[in-house]
């Protein structure tokens, strides 16, 4: 829930003054006078809930084996064993302080790390518990829960990611032992990026293809494998596991991402994750009431991304943001200071849509995981038809998620100047971390065919339709009901039109249709970007519908100011998507306005009722991003400290610099001191010429 109260904005005025930050007297000014708007998206036990995560950190930020200051300077070897102590303490703390599971969580993700125990937490332990076989789950299942045994989920291979159904790994039933085999046939089969297989699992939930008696290959199914022993923790007979080495620009450098071979490794029968699917002892398939029961595991996973990249993208605001309203360059005011820099227009034009995209998608995540909650639910008693619907939506949402996480988070070090280049910006190591993710948890462009073959399945169903007037529209493909007849096109567009909700989410959503029925049409013969454009436009117009519901149930609760600054911010999110849709709307003649004193650009008044709207919310841009509840702990920024003190913090963390321990380096006696004496030798040398 969407919880949105004011507080008083003095002692963060005052705070801020007393550290020299007058720019923020230029940006508030005469707009907020007592209160300070303050947003939250949490739980719906609000304010409660997020003092209970501020204890958290309390607790976290003192204790020593949570330190920070360090960790920059660091090797591979030793982040990855640093991280694995952080994980231990953090459980010795949920024991100690009796923290529930959802603390817990809180509690890692509070590290900024990428931990070797977020695949067990996030991907192995929710596919086991809810695709393994009463018997299985009673063996094994409080193990799990209590990480009694650590485990990982290997899926991509060395020559295959996306496309499961090409797996070569073989799991191979043997009828008189009621054993599996499994096997790597080849140097391509072999199992690569498997985050925690490294060194850290004992084992992992395996996907392979299911040999039949007789050699039918059923295709990809998930088996439980032990890796290591639980003694001494050595990788087991048949077994080859290893770390596939360091990975770009240093992300997820504290996870053991790994490799695993296996010869003719043996499992009980038991061990197929058998709730759906299933093998008789003499080697029958049973198959499962649904083909894509399996897709749970990776729907829970796409459902629990969208609100978590949300954050990311809050984190990115609330660091550029800041410490764009303490830096001054340029123009001298009346003060006969320089300009803040968040006031010139090449710079809110950046750093605001980032902030009302951070609170879309924090909303939406909560929103998709309710509803995947609700298919699970029907899933257990055999009802399937929520299946389809949450494939195409998790498919959509974690492709518009991901992309606009990386282009935000570098969009936002970016802003920042050349201070942002510096690791201490804290932003460069978020984008590391989350850059692999338009690629992780399906390739987004392998996907953006999955959302299409969608969105022309719904088309093809309204086309054939004897009666489409009847039929009734999911949320994904709500837009198709624009292509029903005595529908009409959007009319000319005032400037006053875009303060209205409705047209953004009318203007999306008949882009959508138009696209979609354009495929449909020249799908013979597509053309390349077809997939991509396709997918975008039909996520968009979901997402911008649902932004919709959140503008209309804002004025149910809030009044005055407040209401008036959060559909403003949501606002901003829809001009913004409406204005990145251009060249859609220009090719089907969908964006009809009126000219704007004199120009001919048809845009001019959706990109001057976007500006209108960053003006309109500088003066609540430091409140907006407080709200988010970071603590300079948490953010572990030197560019986005809540004092504003910037450059005191950039010039401490320098002091810290391992370089910096000595007056001379080491390098002068090895090479330096070489370097310069030849120089000089050459110049006497010439000089005697």
């Amino acid at each position: 829930q969407l919880r949105i109260w004011l507080r008083p904005g003095r002692q963060r005025l005052l705070t801020l003054l007393l550290s020299g930050i007058s720019s923020i007297v230029s940006i508030l000014n005469d707009k907020i006078t007592d209160l300070l708007l303050n947003v939250e998206y949490l739980t719906p036990d609000g304010r409660e809930e997020y003092l209970k995560q501020d204890k958290i950190v309390s607790v976290m930020k003192n204790d020593p084996v949570f330190d920070k200051s360090e960790k920059d300077f660091m090797a591979r070897t030793d982040r990855y064993k640093r991280a694995l102590t952080m994980v231990n303490r953090v459980y010795e703390l949920q024991e100690k302080h009796n923290w529930t599971q959802e603390e817990t969580v809180f509690a890692l993700s509070t590290l900024g790390e990428a931990l070797p125990i977020n695949l067990h937490n996030t991907a192995f332990q929710p596919v086991f518990l809810s695709q393994g076989s009463p018997e299985l789950l009673a063996k094994y299942g409080p193990l799990v829960q209590s990480r009694a045994i650590l485990g990982c989920y290997l899926q991509t291979e060395l020559g295959h990611g996306t496309n499961v159904s090409q797996l070569e790994t073989t799991a191979t039933y043997i009828p008189e032992t009621r054993e599996f085999e499994i096997h790597s046939p080849s140097l391509t089969s072999t199992k690569w990026w498997v985050g925690a297989l490294g060194k850290t699992a004992t084992h992992g939930v395996v996907q392979a293809k299911l040999i039949l008696p007789g050699g039918k290959d059923v295709g990809p199914h998930l088996f439980f494998v032990q890796l290591r022993s639980l003694e001494d923790h050595r990788t087991l007979p048949g077994r080859i596991t290893g770390d596939i080495g360091p990975k770009v620009f240093g992300g997820f450098g504290s996870v053991d991402n790994g490799f695993a071979r296996f010869d003719r490794v043996r499992i009980p029968k038991e061990h197929m994750l058998s709730k759906f699917a299933q093998v008789t002892d003499d080697g029958k398939y049973v198959q499962p009431p649904h083909a894509k029961l399996s897709y749970g595991g990776m729907l829970y996973i796409r459902a629990n991304m969208i609100t978590g990249l949300g954050w990311v993208m809050a984190k990115a605001a609330t660091v550029s943001i800041r410490y764009s309203t303490v830096r001054r360059q340029g123009n001298k005011g009346r003060d006969g200071l320089e300009q803040p820099v968040i006031t010139y227009p090449s710079q809110y034009i950046r750093l605001l849509p980032i902030l009302s995209r951070a609170y879309v998608f924090i909303r939406l995540g909560r929103s998709l995981v309710n509803s995947f909650n609700a298919m699970s639910s029907r899933l257990a008693t055999g009802d399937t038809s929520l299946l389809a619907e949450m494939h195409a939506t998790t498919s959509g949402l974690k492709i518009l998620a991901t992309t606009s996480v990386v282009q935000d988070v570098e969009t936002a070090r970016r802003a920042m100047g050349g201070h942002g280049f510096s690791q201490f910006s804290g932003l460069g190591r978020v984008y590391a971390d989350f850059l692999p993710s338009v690629t992780y948890e399906g390739d987004n462009f392998v996907l953006d065919q999955q959302v299409v073959r969608a969105a022309l399945k719904s088309y093809n169903n309204l086309t054939t339709s004897t009666n489409p007037s009847a039929i009734s529209f999911s949320p994904s493909s709500a837009y198709l009901r624009l292509l029903l007849p005595n529908q009409t096109a959007p009319s000319s567009i005032s400037p006053e039109s875009w303060n209205d909700p409705n047209t953004s989410i009318a203007l999306l959503e008949w882009r959508a249709a138009h696209l979609v029925r354009e495929h449909a049409q020249t799908k013979s013969q597509p053309d390349a970007s077809a997939n991509n454009r396709v997918a975008r436009a039909v996520t968009e117009a979901f997402v911008a519908a649902q932004v919709g519901k959140i503008i209309d149930g804002l004025s149910a609760e809030f009044k005055g100011e407040t209401l008036a600054v959060a559909k403003r911010l949501f606002m901003l999110y829809l001009l913004t998507t409406v204005e990145a849709s251009l060249v859609d709307l220009l090719t089907f003649g969908l964006l009809r306005t009126a000219a704007v004193n004199g120009s001919a650009d048809p845009a001019r008044s959706l990109r001057l009722a976007i500006d209108t709207l960053c003006r309109s919310l500088l003066s609540n841009a430091i409140g907006l991003t407080d709200a988010f509840g970071f603590s300079d702990w948490v953010l572990d920024s030197a560019l986005g400290v809540y004092d504003g003190k910037v450059y005191n913090a950039l010039w401490e963390r320098a002091q810290a610099e391992p370089l910096n321990k000595t007056d001379v380096t080491e390098a002068y006696a090895t090479s330096i001191k070489s370097i310069l004496e030849r120089g000089q030798r050459q110049v006497k040398a010439q000089a005697k010429l």
